[in-house]
């Protein structure tokens, strides 16, 4: 054989080699795959919110079984979201790509589509037409609806003029806080306290940003100077902020707890600022990884939409019982010192009770009739429904 031919055929095995292993790495059962893979959104790791929400269920499913290991990777920018996605696609080893939010959508779409042998997960995404994704998302409006009923009632025992919201980017996703908390407040005045819609007027204010927290306490000095008793956080990070203008009001007016008060996001939030966070809207991102994991480890991932509510235990408010899981959050970011742990559950309980009975018990109502289908929260996923939720609420 001459020199050439051998060359030939050398290359001939080593493409097909190549290609072999190509395709090897690119289907490899759920089985063979070894890690749990999330990539965050620009908020990142730390914001004891949306983030860090996702990287529990993430930790969560690995104690589980559900994965050897948690592979995570940050975003700094939004145009790291398809770098990273791809990233991690083509690694291989992935069990499920995560991806923490909305806004990396379009990327998840584009590189879903380039390795349609890899299972992906979008938390707070609709992709509902590709079977290796599976749309995460929940419904924030109920358990909005709770915090603004909660609101209104506690606007109305301490006499108060308004009641805030401050958010993040204006997306679809936070129309869904923003209008259900709005309808909340209505039925609280409405229904319940049979009193006129307008009697607790409702501030909000875009930041434009999930990740400034001077935003946040800018905006939120403003409703506090405009006379709102609470304020709630729909912007993650940025959030930080409203909890840091809430305290110091109190505190220059030598409180150890609110009023004013503040609504924690996502996670329970509660201990942050224990005294002055009345309770948390908790999203539960967490069970969202955790699912996607378990269902692509076992091989029963099919893709599709999976939606949690209050029913499903998606989205809910936070109790003190709570406390114990999420000041882990805290610990872990060195925000919280261990040692202060019982102190802080204690502050949270003392808050707790000092606050009239007929806050939380609304709360209660609603949730139970949300639940049975007697009470629907309405929905707005644009800007005409958003606009006529403003309107009317």
């Amino acid at each position: 054989m001459n020199t050439l031919a051998k060359v030939f055929l050398l290359s001939v095995a080593l493409f097909g080699f190549l290609g072999i292993v190509s395709l090897n790495e690119n289907t490899l059962t759920a089985q063979q795959k070894t890690d749990l893979c999330i990539v965050y959104d620009v908020g990142g790791r730390g914001d004891l919110s949306f983030n860090d929400m996702a990287a529990l269920g993430g930790d969560n499913a690995v104690k589980a079984g559900h994965a050897t290991k948690l592979v995570e990777v940050q975003s700094k920018t939004e145009q790291d979201y398809l770098p990273n996605l791809r990233t991690l696609a083509r690694t291989g080893t992935c069990t499920v790509v995560v991806g923490v939010g909305f806004l990396l959508t379009d990327a998840m779409v584009a590189v879903s589509t380039e390795s349609p042998n890899q299972n992906f997960a979008i938390i707070d995404g609709f992709i509902p037409d590709k079977k290796n994704v599976l749309s995460v998302l929940f419904k924030e409006q109920e358990g909005s609806a709770l915090v603004g009923a909660l609101g209104a009632v506690l606007a109305t025992e301490l006499k108060a003029s308004s009641i805030g919201v401050v958010l993040g980017i204006e997306i679809p996703v936070l129309w869904k806080f923003e209008c259900g908390y709005r309808f909340g407040v209505n039925y609280a005045l409405t229904q319940k306290l049979k009193t006129n819609k307008d009697a607790v007027k409702v501030l909000s204010n875009y930041t434009g940003s999930f990740g400034d927290p001077a935003k946040g306490k800018t905006a939120t000095e403003i409703m506090l100077n405009q006379g709102a008793i609470l304020v709630y956080n729909v912007a993650g990070a940025t959030g930080l902020g409203i909890f840091e203008a809430v305290e110091a009001r109190g505190k220059a007016a030598g409180k150890d707890q609110g009023p004013p008060f503040a609504i924690g996001v996502d996670a329970d939030q509660d201990y942050i600022k224990p005294g002055f966070i009345l309770a948390s809207m908790m999203k539960r991102v967490d069970t969202g990884v955790f699912t996607a994991a378990k269902q692509a480890k076992e091989g029963t991932f099919k893709g599709g939409i999976l939606e949690l509510g209050l029913n499903e235990g998606g989205v809910r408010l936070s109790t003190v019982e709570d406390l114990d899981t999420f000041l882990q959050l805290g610990i872990k970011a060195g925000t919280v010192k261990a040692e202060d742990k019982d102190k802080i559950v204690a502050k949270v309980r003392a808050m707790r009770a000092s606050v009239p009975a007929s806050v939380f018990a609304i709360a209660a109502e609603l949730e139970t009739k949300i639940k049975s289908g007697e009470v629907k929260v309405p929905l707005a996923q644009d800007k005409d429904a958003i606009e006529a939720c403003r309107k009317n609420f």
